[in-house]
């Protein structure tokens, strides 16, 4: 069975790689974007050093890691939710319910190779770019790129496990539209796309922090930063580790109790 969704990986990956153009503007729109943000940042820096406790490359580092990370953790969508959504909607999803592969081990695996494609098709080059334009603090470590990839990695499962709790709402609302909205706006607020959470003032900062959003990007750009050393490395990951068992768990659980009501739609 590993074998068969080895395989299913395997797919998903080779079904992002065809969308060859689609991955090149995305390149160029995260690179673009990438140093408009940049610049907002030195400008902020200039005023408000170490904000955050980053020094001002340590904070250019953390745009383009969130330029790296956006498309690899589906912050703005591209994933596998609205396919699913769709096939809730439809009724297709009964057919799914009754083939001898689990439901969501399915997506999961194809959901980890849409995300190693997307990391080395839109995330290493913004990432050269961003690093032969500005002074960054890269880490010259190799344990510590390995442990950015294992955070990386745990990021993705915690961001699958939220989008699959989303997708399954359609169960419930058929038009999950909105919960899409909603759910992608909170990613890009509490993952720390838009600000990092240590800027985040009080109380405000520690909810943030705690939240499984920033596992998709405050705590690997902070794991590639340097900021978790040693057992603090291993605190980072196993917060990590914590929330994608939890959210796994939870859609389980949301799985079977859809799959006790399924109405077929449409056919």
């Amino acid at each position: 069975m590993g074998g068969f969704y080895g395989a299913v990986v395997t797919r998903g990956f080779r079904r992002y790689a065809t969308y060859r153009s689609a991955t090149a503007a995305g390149v160029v729109t995260n690179s673009v974007f990438g140093l408009i943000i940049a610049y907002s940042y030195i400008a902020l820096w200039d005023q408000r050093p170490h904000l955050g406790g980053y020094s001002e490359p340590q904070a250019l580092t953390y745009v383009w890691v969130g330029q790296a990370m956006l498309a690899v953790m589906a912050l703005m969508g591209g994933g596998f939710e609205d396919e699913l959504m769709d096939r809730i909607r439809s009724g297709d999803i009964a057919v799914d319910l009754m083939r001898p592969a689990d439901l969501q081990t399915w997506w999961l695996s194809a959901d980890l190779g849409r995300a190693a494609f997307q990391l080395l098709g839109r995330g290493v080059a913004p990432m050269v770019c961003g690093a032969l334009l500005f002074d960054l603090a890269l880490p010259s470590a190799p344990g510590t790129w390995l442990l950015f990839l294992v955070s990386v990695a745990l990021g993705v499962v915690v961001s699958f496990g939220l989008r699959f709790l989303v997708a399954l709402s359609a169960f419930w609302l058929l038009d999950g539209v909105g919960a899409t909205q909603m759910a992608m706006l909170a990613g890009l607020f509490f993952s720390g796309m838009l600000l990092p959470l240590n800027v985040f003032p009080g109380g405000l900062g520690e909810v943030a922090r705690a939240l499984p959003w920033s596992a998709m990007l405050q705590v690997p750009a902070d794991v590639l930063l340097g900021r978790h050393r040693g057992t603090g490395a291993l605190a980072a990951l196993a917060f990590q580790a914590g929330w994608a068992v939890l959210l796994l768990a939870a859609g389980r659980q949301l799985q079977g109790v859809a799959a006790r009501r399924v109405v077929v739609q449409g056919g």
